[in-house]
């Protein structure tokens, strides 16, 4: 794929849509995950789910949850982004992840965490650049073997997501 432009950000709508998403995170994430864990976050906030769709195909797709933390603040989290390989590097994770944010500070949301691999130099950038710091590394935090980092965006303060529009919940 050329461009992004004939690609729509969507919200998830049914189980025709995880038909969808499930077979391309199962191929491009390195966490094996059950149809269980694809349920629990999709029934309980599928209006924190997303996908890219250029025309009929799913080309990526963003799972997320938003809990309370510390009975005090609204904690959102992104549990699985993924981009198919041939649509990288046209700004659809980016996009992906600014809509979920937008939908979380909809509902009020405090924070943002995440889990990276530390070896994943372009999942890392991506967040970095929407304005996530490094919290703590994680050791053999993955079934391969591998660290990661948690890393976290705060809502309240955060300079970078005035320029990426929110639509004036911050």
């Amino acid at each position: 794929m050329q461009d992004a432009s004939q690609v729509h950000i969507i919200p998830y709508r049914d189980e025709n849509h995880l038909a969808l998403i499930q077979p391309l995170i199962d191929k491009d994430l390195s966490e094996p995950y059950s149809i269980f864990t694809y349920r629990y976050f999709i029934s309980q906030w599928p209006h924190l789910c997303f996908l890219a769709m250029n025309k009929e195909q799913c080309v990526g797709a963003v799972v997320c949850k938003l809990e309370s933390h510390k009975h005090y603040i609204m904690r959102g989290y992104i549990a699985m982004l993924v981009v198919r390989h041939d649509c990288r590097k046209l700004g659809l994770g980016s996009k992906l992840v600014s809509t979920a944010i937008e939908a979380m500070i909809a509902s009020g949301c405090h924070e943002v965490t995440l889990e990276a691999e530390v070896t994943n130099i372009a999942a890392l950038r991506l967040y970095q650049n929407l304005g996530f710091i490094r919290d703590k590394r994680l050791e053999k935090y993955y079934l391969n073997g591998n660290d990661a980092f948690r890393l976290k965006l705060r809502l309240q303060s955060t300079p970078k997501l005035r320029n990426l529009n929110y639509q004036g919940y911050i």
